[in-house]
């Protein structure tokens, strides 16, 4: 069971790091193209920001917003290969900070094709969301019951 527990925990964080290493090969002194995408996206945010709280918002570099997902993806795909709750912290803060600015479903028409495509996403990044959720659930209850079990009793001689 414990073999089959960590391929599976290799196989669902190869998701996160081989995307941190892309991210990261492709990321040069602009950005590459994940700040290429993320740009106008993260100008949305900042003139929502701007228009909520004034003037006083600070501006939002894409190229941190870039870097942030990739050492969040990256140390907590590595981690949550070894069991650590922490590495599905880090996962899970990355897909809910990240998924409804990347995956905008909501700013397309429902026959626009791109519609489609950022709601499968979307929805794709929840069912991952649930998943970190129920490893760290699991990862919670499992020591109570184990702690719950009698301690064997000594014989005498």
């Amino acid at each position: 069971m414990g073999f089959f527990s960590f391929l599976g925990r290799l196989l669902f964080a190869s998701l996160f790091i081989l995307s941190a290493w892309q991210m990261f090969n492709d990321f040069g002194d602009d950005g590459g193209p994940a700040a290429k995408e993320l740009a106008p996206k993260v100008a949305c945010v900042q003139r929502f920001l701007a228009s909520k709280i004034g003037n006083g918002v600070p501006k939002i570099n894409v190229k941190h917003v870039v870097l942030a997902s990739m050492t969040l993806k990256g140390i907590g795909g590595i981690l949550f290969v070894f069991g650590s709750t922490t590495g599905a912290h880090l996962l899970m803060y990355y897909l809910l900070f990240l998924t409804p600015l990347l995956h905008d479903f909501y700013n397309y028409e429902t026959d626009d094709p791109k519609f489609h495509i950022h709601l499968l996403e979307f929805v794709q990044s929840l069912a991952l969301f649930g998943a970190l959720l129920f490893f760290v659930g699991m990862k919670t209850v499992l020591p109570r019951k184990l702690i719950k079990k009698k301690p064997p009793k000594t014989k005498t001689i």
